[in-house]
């Protein structure tokens, strides 16, 4: 199977994506969702706490998400999902069983950037 490949980008570019790790600090649940998913805080650090609505209850308990790293791009535009707000994008990959997260291979400071 062959992908295509979109167009290049410059380095300019991807420095214009804020991607940053921080901790999930609290989970709820999404009952409004058309799809299943979480209500997700993540500690930033210095870009402080924001929230998201994400699609991965399919994979992922809030138990196994409390205190765990995540990547998260900070710098979109903010989304209302119903009668919530997403305040920035959590990573991850799509496959059948459902969205698999961006892990980070250790701990970093919260607030780290991609590079």
């Amino acid at each position: 199977m062959s992908a295509t490949m979109p167009p290049e980008i410059s380095w300019a570019d991807f420095e214009k994506v804020l991607v940053v790790a921080g901790t999930v600090t609290r989970v709820e649940p999404f009952p409004e969702a058309r799809k299943p998913a979480w209500k997700v805080w993540v500690d930033f650090g210095p870009y402080g706490e924001k929230k998201t609505s994400a699609q991965i209850a399919a994979l992922y308990q809030a138990a196994d998400l409390l205190g765990r790293q995540v990547v998260g791009v900070i710098n979109f535009p903010e989304k209302q999902i119903g009668p919530f707000r997403s305040q920035f994008l959590l990573t991850g990959f799509p496959t059948d069983e459902g969205v698999v997260l961006t892990a980070v291979e250790r701990p970093v400071p919260n607030g780290t950037r991609l590079a």
